[in-house]
């Protein structure tokens, strides 16, 4: 059983058909998406010139079973706060979209499918192939 949440350049990839990407996402049992990543597709589709196809895509990968949509809340500051101050502490600070990413997957126990290498600084994330 695999159970992860998605970076907003783990769901890209797996739209463009990266195989990694694609195998990762048929293997899940359980796929989250966070409020800060809808944010982030939200934007970069609305920037683009196929908003209205991207978001049908996204709304049909939502709706599927296996897709949880996961809200920011009081615990995920928690484990967000925790995070900044450990990686401030030590000198290796991320973007803070990246911080609220981490928090929510560190809150629900799910691994973290992404592509940025900078999440391999926060200690007790699970990542999916941790590089």
């Amino acid at each position: 059983m695999k159970r992860i949440i998605v970076d907003t350049n783990f769901y890209v990839a797996f739209k463009k058909g990266n195989d990694a990407a694609v195998l990762t996402i048929q293997r899940a049992d359980y796929i989250a998406v966070n409020t800060i990543v809808l944010g982030e597709l939200l934007a970069g589709f609305r920037c683009g010139d196929k908003e209205r196809g991207n978001r049908e895509e996204l709304d049909a990968f939502l709706d599927s079973p296996r897709v949880d949509f996961l809200l920011i809340d009081d615990t995920t500051a928690e484990f967000y706060a925790q995070i900044f101050a450990e990686l401030k502490q030590r000198g290796r600070p991320i973007p803070t979209n990246d911080l609220w990413l981490a928090a929510s997957a560190m809150q629900h126990g799910l691994a973290l499918a992404t592509y940025d290498q900078h999440f391999n600084s926060i200690s007790g994330l699970l990542l999916v192939n941790k590089t």
